[in-house]
């Protein structure tokens, strides 16, 4: 479940911000003329040859610093953490605190732009304000693992702001609603979001809205924002900070202990799966309405029939084809040596939008089943169920 809201209030533009294109000179570049013109390759491709931070519509950023959030941790056992900050060009609209941002990098050595999702850490930004990313570099994460080592001057691609994790709520519109965020691990960054955005614009407690900000990390080394949660726990602004470390695993029993009336009271949770689970069963049987929640990934598919056989095809040569696994149909086509092309792995990029021309498919997202023929899919979020065949 997730909730919309209005922009928080918004804050002064730094002097970092980019001068913004004037506004006849953004509506010259953004015509019809000019953009036929510049056809195929479009109005940007030709700004981006003069320079990389001009853009009529696109969104790109330059890597202003990077620094790492978790020096101490162990590298056996944990993965590097890293703050990028970002400044965004003119094109940025701006951001409300939880929403997340599509990262795109064209990787040397690769044929295609890389693309992944990354919750925006920083408070709620304006147009060409600069934000800030918290990035774990996954094993197996090209884009993750890339932009913890950014060079500054390093430019990225961006999607605008996406989202609904978000606060319905701002000093501009004060109550005196208990705010609960329960995170665990890389989850914590979109509530951070919210949290920064609350104290930047004023919140200090009086108005009686009392936020408990409770988190789970592997190990105290691997706690990211650790002094800034200590400064924020110890200031008199009635935010309460809960930090739990090792394996102190989630409890409803805890949670009633710590707020008692948590039924009632708005939630926002984000982190592994592990931890969704367990923080779903204790607000099941009608508290669900008041639980917001992130996925940090498209969960694994749980249910559904795996008989039948998969077929990769294209031109209507079959490229692979094998026993039906049950998992989503990118996992299988990359076990078979394929190389589809795919950006967030979530269901949000559509870089995965392909045709299936026969079977069964499920999202392992809504649960939702299709069978109809020729239809486009997100094979990065489609599961077969039975005989499937899908063009690569």
């Amino acid at each position: 479940m997730s909730t919309t809201a209005p922009p928080s209030a918004p804050p002064s533009v730094p002097p970092s911000a980019p001068a913004p294109v004037a506004s006849l000179g953004r509506r010259i570049l953004r015509s019809r003329v000019l953009a036929a013109l510049a056809s195929p390759h479009g109005v940007d491709r030709y700004l981006e040859l003069v320079n990389p931070m001009w853009a009529a519509q696109e969104v790109r950023a330059r890597v202003v610093s990077v620094e790492r959030e978790n020096p101490d941790c162990d590298p056996e056992r944990s993965a590097a953490v890293a703050t990028i900050t970002l400044q965004p060009t003119a094109t940025w609209r701006g951001h409300r605190a939880g929403q997340y941002v599509q990262v795109g990098l064209d990787l040397p050595g690769s044929a295609r732009r890389m693309t992944r999702c990354f919750t925006i850490a920083s408070a709620a930004s304006v147009p060409g304000e600069r934000i800030e990313l918290t990035v774990r570099a996954h094993a197996d994460g090209q884009v993750s693992r890339h932009l913890v080592t950014a060079e500054p001057g390093q430019i990225v691609h961006l999607s605008q702001a996406q989202g609904e994790f978000t606060l319905a709520e701002s000093p501009a519109t004060p109550t005196n609603n208990h705010l609960l965020f329960i995170t665990g691990g890389s989850g914590i960054t979109p509530a951070m979001s919210i949290v920064r955005t609350l104290l930047r614009d004023g919140y200090d407690g009086r108005a009686g809205r009392r936020v408990t900000f409770l988190h789970y990390a592997r190990s105290p080394e691997d706690q990211i924002f650790a002094d800034e949660l200590a400064s924020i726990a110890a200031a008199d602004n009635d935010v309460t900070v809960h930090l739990r470390h090792g394996d102190h695993v989630f409890s409803e029993f805890e949670l009633r202990r710590l707020v008692p009336r948590y039924r009632d009271t708005d939630t926002w949770a984000c982190g592994p799966a592990g931890l969704m689970e367990l923080v779903g069963a204790a607000y099941a049987g009608g508290a669900e309405r008041r639980l917001r929640t992130e996925l940090f990934k498209a969960p694994r598919p749980t249910a559904g029939s795996a008989e039948g056989d998969v077929a990769f095809t294209r031109s209507g040569t079959v490229l692979a084809e094998a026993a039906n696994s049950g998992a989503t149909l990118l996992e299988q086509a990359e076990a078979l040596g394929l190389t589809p092309e795919f950006g967030c792995r979530m269901g949000i990029c559509f870089s995965c939008t392909t045709r299936k021309t026969e079977g069964t498919v499920r999202n392992v997202l809504t649960g939702a089943t299709s069978s109809l023929p020729d239809e486009d899919i997100q094979i990065c979020v489609s599961a077969p169920e039975g005989d499937c065949a899908v063009e690569l």
